[in-house]
């Protein structure tokens, strides 16, 4: 729908907006005369924490900001579906790179416990520890330090999701790799309690018989894109579920490349994540983007994995869109992302809940 059709003139969707918004301390902010992407020239006023219009602005609230961004473009924030922000603490650079919201997949439970209870700043979904086998992965290697709980029997690994889940968990994991690792039956004991709680489950699966078993354990997402070729087995069984990104972790091999591409084209929703913490880039990842463009995502492909899919998948509310009542979390870009996704990565201006961080 052509954005003109949709204009509100004037104060009136101020006035209609003010209630919700009485009291806050964020100045309103009126960005004038960008493009919003995919829906055209259009102005947008931040008031609050919220977008409270789209569209042609006469009246400028009092107090409110003016910003000429004639020539960008709009864009909503990005979330990243796989980071790790106890292992490499940098969520105040991710905020202002213009990630709004992000899912941390395995962190010890004291993080867990902490970040589960924050409301402000970067949104989270967490995972805390992997459950994982006595000796398994990642607790012989570089989570060592609490990133794993160690279980043996299917009660244990109930009991395990339960402990999570209470902590705050929103998404369970479950690696499933070489030996040590979980047998079938308690791997698929713990993805079932975990739906029983309304709890996502994800694996880390790299291999083909690796993403086949997780899929016939009820697993809802690949944390990474497999680095091994898949058979067609295997492709068949994620129809309709989800994979994380994640190329430029292992190397951005054709092989991976080409597992989305195939993940994609069999009907897997494909979310944008870097692995943050194995990667060392605490913004949006150009690096993961070409990535992206090499296993056949274009510019409207690569922009809904980073924002609208996400916040739609995760439940992170008011994110994915520029819209009347969307999370006033904005990215202002040079060139039309459309066109050339990669000016994702160089945002030059960055709001995040009506605040301007860069």
């Amino acid at each position: 729908m052509c954005i003109n059709s949709m204009l509100i003139r004037g104060s009136l969707i101020v006035t209609l907006l003010a209630g919700s918004v009485a009291g806050d301390e964020v100045t309103p902010v009126l960005l004038r005369g960008g493009t919003v992407v995919g829906k055209g020239r259009a102005d947008v006023l931040l008031e609050g924490k919220r977008i409270a219009m789209v569209g042609e602005v006469d009246a400028v609230p009092d107090g409110a900001e003016v910003i000429d961004v004639a020539g960008k473009f709009l864009a909503p924030s990005f979330v990243d579906s796989h980071v790790h922000l106890r292992y490499y603490p940098v969520e105040k650079r991710l905020a202002k790179a213009g990630i709004a919201a992000a899912v941390d997949l395995a962190a010890p439970m004291e993080f867990l416990e902490k970040e589960a209870s924050r409301t402000e700043g970067l949104r989270l979904v967490l995972s805390g520890p992997m459950i994982t086998a006595r000796g398994g992965y990642p607790v012989a290697s570089w989570g060592r330090d609490g990133y794993g709980l160690e279980v043996v029997t299917e009660v244990e690994a109930s009991r395990a999701v339960e402990r999570l889940h209470g902590a705050g968990a929103r998404i369970i994991k479950l690696p499933i790799t070489a030996a040590p690792v979980l047998s079938e039956a308690v791997l698929k004991a713990a993805a079932t309690r975990a739906h029983e709680l309304g709890l996502k489950v994800t694996c880390h699966a790299l291999s083909d018989r690796e993403a086949l078993l997780a899929a016939a354990i009820g697993a809802d997402l690949l944390a990474h894109t497999p680095v091994e070729p898949l058979s067609d087995e295997t492709l068949e069984a994620w129809k309709g579920k989800a994979v994380i990104s994640t190329l430029l972790a292992f190397g951005g091999s054709e092989a991976a490349v080409d597992n989305l591409r195939k993940l994609r084209a069999a009907g897997a929703l494909v979310l944008y994540g870097t692995d943050l913490g194995n990667t060392r880039t605490p913004a949006i990842d150009g690096k993961e983007i070409e990535l992206l463009q090499k296993a056949g995502l274009d510019g409207a492909a690569i922009l809904q994995a980073g924002t609208g899919a996400p916040a739609k998948y995760w439940g992170f509310e008011g994110l994915g869109s520029l819209d009347r009542g969307s999370a006033g979390c904005v990215i202002v870009l040079e060139e039309d992302p459309l066109l050339d996704p990669v000016t994702l990565s160089r945002p030059l201006q960055v709001f995040l809940d009506g605040e301007q961080l860069r």
